[in-house]
């Protein structure tokens, strides 16, 4: 036993080397999700820096301060940011913030927030989701006209929001047009319009407009603003973009969980990924990896989705699936059709591409 003072304890054990924590291939990139990616070097350095000294908690601290400058920049003087700390979570909040307690939400039937957020919207907002067909993952006035009824039913969840996705859970990207006519319709007959925006930035590298364009001038009401998938370690956004609907939104975020302790961690990212334009950056080469990724398989595998974004949807024997499988990490989308979604990310490479290519002309090869 060692002493201090009189007060006995057992030897430390040695310190930690850190080569000993690197657990994985550090070289080996897949095309799972682009989750699945590591952190921008330059956020990596904007964290190391604000890393240093006291900053006030939950909020209070010079970096969120900084942020809501940085978002009024892209999305207009009146747009308040919220910090979350996931997607689920930034949605919640979103919807919650638009919706009454007896309001529901008309969504596109692949939607995220119906399909893959395990009832989140339903079980912890306590709103009502309703689903409608969606062409190419995306909404149309036609289709949202077939649930935008029984407004003053109160047997029926009152319809008050309209939840777009951008880019869409298929990888496709809605116009500004397009959008605008959305909001048009949802605004007339008294509904508001959230957007997950959790692809945003690769929608609007694809049609090379400022994200404005495709939020706050085409009517989009609350926005939910995807960091993670663009460069970030955690750390996504409520941006609530017309003042007149924020009910709350920042209690919202505290009792949906939501609300960071050391917020100025998540605002250094989100300072560092859109005070520049790393974030048109790292999603143009996200979605120049994925057309590179479609123009080298499109004559071995049948794409079914057009690729706008950076995710690439195919068909393929089930064999040829199984075998790609052992030799590269991605995602099975509809087993039963033989489908898979290919993702690319802003570390993605043209090798990673060529390699992965190679195979899928190899497994896909007839005799």
């Amino acid at each position: 036993m060692l002493s201090i003072s009189g007060i006995g304890f057992a030897a430390l054990p040695q310190p930690v080397r850190m080569t000993d924590m690197i657990l994985h291939d550090r070289e080996a990139r897949g095309f799972a999700s682009d989750n699945y990616s590591g952190i921008h070097p330059e956020v990596l350095t904007a964290i190391a820096d604000a890393n240093h000294g006291h900053q006030g908690s939950y909020g209070g601290d010079v970096y969120t301060r900084r942020l809501g400058e940085v978002f009024r920049a892209h999305f207009g003087d009146t747009a308040r940011v919220f910090p979350v700390l996931t997607g689920t979570g930034a949605n919640v909040v979103a919807l919650q913030a638009l919706c009454s307690r007896w309001g529901s939400v008309i969504c596109a039937d692949s939607g995220h927030i119906h399909v893959d957020e395990g009832g989140a919207p339903e079980k912890t907002a306590g709103l009502k989701l309703l689903p409608v067909a969606a062409q190419q993952g995306k909404l149309t006035v036609p289709a949202i006209r077939a649930e935008a009824r029984g407004f003053d039913d109160p047997h029926r969840a009152q319809p008050q929001v309209v939840s777009l996705a951008q880019a869409t859970e298929l990888g496709t990207v809605y116009t500004p047009a397009e959008i605008r006519e959305i909001a048009g319709f949802a605004h007339d007959h008294g509904m508001y319009v959230h957007l997950d925006g959790s692809r945003l930035a690769n929608a609007a590298a694809h049609l090379g407009l400022p994200l404005r364009a495709l939020t706050t001038d085409a009517g989009v009401d609350v926005l939910s603003y995807g960091g993670t998938k663009n460069g970030l370690l955690l750390g996504e956004a409520v941006v609530v973009l017309n003042p007149a609907v924020d009910r709350g939104t920042d209690r919202l975020r505290k009792t949906s969980m939501q609300l960071a302790s050391k917020q100025r961690f998540i605002a250094a990212q989100f300072i560092a990924l859109l005070a520049g334009d790393l974030w048109r950056r790292n999603a143009t080469h996200a979605n120049a990896m994925a057309t590179r990724l479609h123009r080298a398989v499109r004559h071995d595998v049948e794409v079914v989705y057009p690729v706008e974004t950076n995710a690439v949807f195919a068909r393929l024997p089930e064999q040829a699936l199984a075998r790609l499988h052992d030799e590269f990490p991605f995602y099975d989308w509809d087993t039963a059709a033989g489908e898979a979604r290919w993702m690319t990310s802003f570390d993605t490479t043209p090798e990673d591409v060529d390699r992965f290519a190679a195979a899928v002309r190899a497994h896909t090869r007839r005799p």
